[in-house]
């Protein structure tokens, strides 16, 4: 019993550890730098425009305690969604697409690799 749980662990931990190799996080610090104005995340991480992004990775979608979501992303965070490094890139591509209704006003980040460096550097935050 105890081989079977640490071995459905280990897979759900795949995707997060694809996400790091796939992207660089040294290059993700340098394009999150557009994402500064309205997102903080490190240590004493607040909320400002946007959350907080510490542990956004694997985190259930509008989960930040004290941060008023809209409505589009609050009812998929009350469906059960979370942030998958996949749901992420859907989102960082073009946010008013992904969640129609958003109050992010950012367009997005065209590249695939900024996008891959991005979420590579906000998953060595928890």
């Amino acid at each position: 019993m105890l081989k079977k749980i640490i071995g459905a662990t280990c897979l759900m931990l795949l995707p997060l550890g694809a996400v790091a190799q796939d992207g660089d996080a040294d290059a993700g610090e340098k394009v999150f730098r557009k994402c500064m104005a309205c997102h903080a995340v490190g240590e004493g991480a607040q909320n400002k425009v946007g959350p907080q992004l510490n542990g956004v990775v694997g985190r259930e979608i509008a989960s930040v305690e004290g941060f008023n979501y809209s409505s589009a992303l609050a009812d998929m965070g009350a469906e059960g969604k979370t942030w998958t490094p996949e749901e992420l890139a859907a989102f960082l591509e073009k946010p008013r697409d992904y969640a129609k209704g958003t109050k992010m006003s950012f367009a997005g980040l065209r590249k695939e690799e900024d996008r891959a460096d991005v979420i590579a550097y906000l998953a060595s935050f928890e």
